[in-house]
């Protein structure tokens, strides 16, 4: 493992990740902003949770891309612990707070989708149905990952993608529904003056 931290293939993928889980963000405050006044509190929690967990993805991700390979020469057992939290590899060294991260991770993701999902039901500004698969896609989570060897359980996230995807078009179908200026019936135009 520690052979493929220097490679380009592991940075790549690593950098790659890391601009989803901001862009991801970026979305997100999106979806937030344009139910702010219906989704109450409820919302704003569920907001700040899910938006932790992509915060706490993308720093993740920059310390596999970026740090990690540069570790790995003075201390490869360290970088391997620290890129294996994620990958349910035991550590071997001491690694502290970050060893409960895949535990707060997990939680922000699940219950954050899950009450920013009934959020989205509640608030009835976006697609009902994106609100759905987003519940179900974070309710299949952990029982895919009890279930699928690690490998596959990657796929799991496959459904919150789309459910991201389907809250996105949505998103922006409604912002181009609600700022599109009325037409002009040309037929209702009286140009004869009046006296």
């Amino acid at each position: 493992m520690v052979a493929s931290l220097s490679t380009q293939m592991w940075i790549t993928v690593h950098v790659l990740s890391f601009g989803m889980a901001v862009l991801a963000m970026i979305g997100l405050t999106g979806i937030y902003l344009r139910q702010v006044q219906k989704f109450g509190l409820l919302g704003l929690i569920a907001y700040l949770m899910f938006g932790f967990f992509f915060i706490l993805q993308a720093s993740f991700n920059f310390t596999e891309a970026l740090i990690a390979p540069l570790v790995a020469t003075a201390a490869p057992q360290l970088a391997v612990d620290i890129v294996g939290l994620f990958g349910r590899y035991p550590a071997v060294n001491d690694l502290g707070p970050l060893a409960a991260l895949p535990q707060v991770g997990g939680l922000l993701y699940v219950v954050g989708a899950l009450l920013f999902g009934i959020s989205i039901l509640r608030a009835r500004v976006l697609s009902r149905g994106a609100g759905i698969l987003l519940i179900v896609a974070a309710a299949v989570t952990p029982i895919a990952g009890a279930l699928l060897p690690h490998t596959l359980e990657r796929m799991a996230a496959i459904p919150m993608g789309l459910a991201l995807i389907w809250l996105r078009y949505s998103l922006w179908s409604n912002l181009r529904t609600t700022t599109a200026p009325a037409a002009v019936n040309p037929a209702r135009l009286d140009t004869t003056p009046t006296v």
